[in-house]
C-alpha cells in the first residue's frame, strides 16, 4: 500500500467530512441544499467523465445507476431535515451508524458476508458497538423534553432515510459497471430528485422558488465536496489502490471531521463531558466499522 493510495483514500475524509458543515453554513432550506449540491455533483461528474472518456452506460445498467442516485438524493433530503432538528454534529454520527448497519446487514443477507458462526458473532458485536457509539455522540448532559423530542424525531427520519442510502450502495452492485462508470448516471439521478423537489416547493410557495434563490447556487460548492469524496472513494476502493475493505474504513473517518467541524464552525456547542463522550463514541464507531470489514 503506497502513500498515493492512502492520500486518495483520505479524500472522503475531506469531502464527506466538510460537505455537511459547508451545506449547513451556506444555509437555506433542505430544498436549496439538495438542489444546489446535486447540481454541483453533476457538474463535477460531467467534467470527470469527459476527462477520462468514460462513455455512458446503457439499458438496465443505466437505469440502476440512475436509481442509485435517486436513492442517495432522497436520503440526503431527510438528512438535511435532521440537521434542522439536532444539528449536523449530532446527525452525522447517527446517519453514519445507520449506513454501516444497513451495509453490513445487506452484506450478510444478500452477499454472503460473515459466512462462519464466529464471523457472525464478531460482526454483530461490532454492530452493537456502532449503535453504542452513535448513542454516545448524541448524549446530552442536560436533558430537556424539547431536546429529547427533537432527537427521537431525527433518529426516526434518519432511520427511514437509510432506505435511500441502501439503494445508493446496492443498486450499482446489480449493474455490470464499475463505480467510476456509474458516477455520472448517479449524478443525473440526484439532480432529477433535486429538480422535482424544487418544482414541488415552487408549487407550494409560488412567491419563493428555490430556482431563483441565491443560496441554492451557493450550495453548488458543497456539491463539489460531495462529488470529490464520492470519486476518491471509488478510486480508493479499486484493487490496485486500497481495495474495498481498506477504502471503506478510510472513508468512514469522515464522520469525525463532519462532527467536529459542526461543533467548531456552526456553534453546535457541547459541554466538556459531552465532548469527551462524543469523541469516544466516534472512536468506537470507526473501530467497529473496521471490524465489520475485517471479519
Amino acid at each position: 500500500m503506497n502513500m498515493v493510495a492512502i492520500l486518495i483514500g483520505l479524500g472522503p475524509l475531506i469531502g464527506w467530512g466538510i460537505y455537511p458543515t459547508i451545506a449547513s453554513k451556506f444555509g437555506g432550506k433542505p430544498v436549496n441544499q439538495i438542489l444546489g449540491s446535486t447540481l454541483g455533483t453533476l457538474i463535477f461528474a460531467i467534467v470527470y467523465n469527459q476527462i477520462e472518456h468514460l462513455g455512458f452506460p446503457h439499458g438496465m445498467d443505466l437505469l440502476l445507476a440512475i436509481l442509485s442516485g435517486v436513492g442517495w438524493a432522497c436520503a440526503q433530503i431527510v438528512t438535511f431535515y435532521s440537521f434542522t432538528l439536532i444539528g449536523s454534529s449530532r446527525a452525522m454520527p447517527v446517519t453514519t451508524a445507520f449506513q454501516l448497519l444497513g451495509a453490513s446487514l445487506w452484506g450478510v443477507v444478500a452477499l454472503g458476508d460473515w459466512p462462519t458462526g464466529m464471523d457472525k458473532l464478531v460482526g454483530f458485536i461490532a454492530l452493537a458497538l456502532i449503535i453504542l457509539g452513535a448513542w454516545m455522540t448524541v448524549w446530552s448532559e442536560k436533558k430537556t423534553t424539547e431536546g429529547q423530542g427533537a432527537l427521537k424525531k431525527a433518529v426516526l427520519v434518519l432511520l427511514f432515510g437509510e432506505i435511500g442510502y441502501w439503494a445508493y450502495s446496492a443498486a450499482p452492485q446489480a449493474a455490470h459497471i464499475n463505480g467510476m462508470h456509474a458516477f455520472l448516471p448517479q449524478a443525473i439521478g440526484m439532480v432529477i430528485v433535486g429538480i422535482v423537489y424544487g418544482v414541488i416547493a415552487t408549487i407550494k410557495n409560488k412567491e419563493q422558488s428555490p430556482f431563483t434563490e441565491k443560496v441554492t447556487y451557493k450550495q453548488i460548492i458543497s456539491g463539489f465536496f460531495f462529488a470529490f469524496a464520492a470519486l476518491t472513494y471509488l478510486i480508493s476502493a479499486q484493487p490496485n489502490m486500497n481495495g474495498l475493505a481498506t477504502g471503506f474504513i478510510l472513508s468512514q473517518t469522515s464522520v469525525v471531521l463532519a462532527t467536529l467541524t459542526g461543533i467548531w464552525f456552526l456553534g453546535q456547542k457541547k459541554t466538556h463531558k459531552e465532548m469527551l463522550v462524543t469523541i469516544l463514541g466516534l472512536v468506537i464507531i470507526i473501530g467497529a466499522a473496521a471490524i465489520t470489514v475485517i471479519v
